[in-house]
């Protein structure tokens, strides 16, 4: 299980959340998101620690917190819903035209 994070400064870096989150047990990771276009840090981030334990002290120690001149969102990760093909991968409504190719 991993903790989201949420409601970050764009100027955090891996060793500052490692280093508030270590005062609660073992951080095994930590995973700080860019955009893919700018790659800017998203304002968010996912930490991992060794044991549900510590995860459930750091959440309800941090959750609410100011950090960094804004309040923390931290909470249990949820699993990654799968929202189908993008449309740039052929998904999508295409251009109106209904024509299509088929090979026999």
């Amino acid at each position: 299980m991993s903790i989201y994070v949420g409601n970050l400064s764009y100027e955090v870096t891996q060793d500052d959340l490692s280093g508030v989150f270590k005062e609660y047990g073992t951080v095994k990771r930590v995973q700080l998101p860019t955009d893919r276009e700018t790659g800017r840090l998203r304002g968010f981030a996912f930490v991992e620690m060794s044991s549900e334990d510590e995860e459930t002290a750091a959440i309800e120690a941090l959750d609410g917190a100011e950090w960094m001149g804004r309040d923390m969102k931290v909470n249990k990760a949820k699993p990654r819903e799968d929202r189908g093909p993008s449309r740039g991968a052929g998904g999508g409504r295409g251009n109106g035209n209904n024509s299509f190719s088929r090979r026999y």
